[in-house]
Protein backbone atom coordinates (compact mmCIF):
# COMPACT_ATOMS: atom_id res chain seq x y z
CA UNK A 1 0.00 0.00 0.00
CA UNK A 2 1.34 3.42 -0.96
CA UNK A 3 0.25 6.53 0.87
CA UNK A 4 -0.63 9.50 -1.27
CA UNK A 5 1.82 12.40 -1.36
CA UNK A 6 -1.17 14.73 -1.68
CA UNK A 7 -2.27 14.23 1.92
CA UNK A 8 -2.39 17.74 3.40
CA UNK A 9 -0.08 18.38 6.31
CA UNK A 10 -1.62 19.52 9.55
CA UNK A 11 -0.88 23.14 10.36
CA UNK A 12 1.83 24.00 12.83
CA UNK A 13 0.90 25.30 16.26
CA UNK A 14 2.80 28.17 17.87
CA UNK A 15 2.14 29.19 21.48
CA UNK A 16 3.56 32.39 22.94
CA UNK A 17 4.08 31.77 26.68
CA UNK A 18 5.84 32.88 29.84
CA UNK A 19 7.23 30.84 32.74
CA UNK A 20 4.66 31.82 35.37
CA UNK A 21 1.45 31.45 33.36
CA UNK A 22 -1.09 28.87 34.53
CA UNK A 23 -3.17 29.36 31.37
CA UNK A 24 -0.09 28.54 29.27
CA UNK A 25 0.28 25.26 31.14
CA UNK A 26 -3.43 24.53 30.72
CA UNK A 27 -3.26 25.26 26.97
CA UNK A 28 -0.25 22.98 26.50
CA UNK A 29 -1.89 20.21 28.57
CA UNK A 30 -5.08 20.47 26.51
CA UNK A 31 -3.18 20.31 23.21
CA UNK A 32 -1.13 17.39 24.53
CA UNK A 33 -4.37 15.56 25.38
CA UNK A 34 -5.40 16.06 21.75
CA UNK A 35 -2.12 14.49 20.56
CA UNK A 36 -0.80 17.79 19.22
CA UNK A 37 2.75 19.12 19.11
CA UNK A 38 3.64 22.81 19.13
CA UNK A 39 6.43 25.33 19.05
CA UNK A 40 6.68 27.34 22.26
CA UNK A 41 7.93 30.92 22.15
CA UNK A 42 8.86 32.25 25.59
CA UNK A 43 8.24 35.99 25.55
CA UNK A 44 9.65 36.41 29.07
CA UNK A 45 13.08 35.37 27.78
CA UNK A 46 13.07 37.35 24.54
CA UNK A 47 11.76 40.95 24.40
CA UNK A 48 11.84 40.88 20.59
CA UNK A 49 9.42 37.92 20.59
CA UNK A 50 7.13 39.82 23.00
CA UNK A 51 7.06 42.74 20.55
CA UNK A 52 6.40 40.37 17.65
CA UNK A 53 3.51 38.71 19.54
CA UNK A 54 1.97 42.09 20.41
CA UNK A 55 2.26 43.24 16.79
CA UNK A 56 0.62 40.04 15.51
CA UNK A 57 -2.18 39.84 18.08
CA UNK A 58 -2.66 43.35 19.47
CA UNK A 59 -2.69 41.63 22.88
CA UNK A 60 -0.22 41.63 25.76
CA UNK A 61 -1.40 38.52 27.62
CA UNK A 62 -0.23 34.95 27.24
CA UNK A 63 -0.81 32.41 26.00
CA UNK A 64 -1.40 33.51 22.44
CA UNK A 65 -2.05 30.52 20.23
CA UNK A 66 -1.69 30.25 16.47
CA UNK A 67 -2.77 27.24 14.45
CA UNK A 68 -1.19 27.68 11.05
CA UNK A 69 -1.87 31.29 10.08
CA UNK A 70 -4.98 31.51 12.27
CA UNK A 71 -4.73 33.43 15.53
CA UNK A 72 -6.89 31.43 17.92
CA UNK A 73 -6.31 33.74 20.89
CA UNK A 74 -5.74 32.61 24.45
CA UNK A 75 -6.66 29.49 26.39
CA UNK A 76 -10.30 30.51 26.92
CA UNK A 77 -10.64 31.31 23.19
CA UNK A 78 -9.24 27.88 22.27
CA UNK A 79 -11.60 26.08 24.66
CA UNK A 80 -14.56 28.07 23.30
CA UNK A 81 -13.61 26.98 19.76
CA UNK A 82 -13.38 23.39 20.98
CA UNK A 83 -16.84 23.57 22.59
CA UNK A 84 -18.26 24.98 19.34
CA UNK A 85 -16.75 22.09 17.38
CA UNK A 86 -14.50 24.45 15.41
CA UNK A 87 -11.09 23.61 16.89
CA UNK A 88 -10.68 20.09 15.53
CA UNK A 89 -11.23 21.08 11.88
CA UNK A 90 -8.66 23.85 12.38
CA UNK A 91 -6.18 21.35 13.83
CA UNK A 92 -6.80 19.08 10.84
CA UNK A 93 -5.97 21.84 8.41
CA UNK A 94 -9.42 22.99 7.34
CA UNK A 95 -9.44 26.73 6.75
Amino acid sequence: MVLSDTTPATPGIVIYTSAVCPYCVAAKNFLKSKGQAWTEVRIDQDPAEREKMMALTRRTSVPQIFIGDTHVGGYDDMIALHREGKLEPLLEGAA
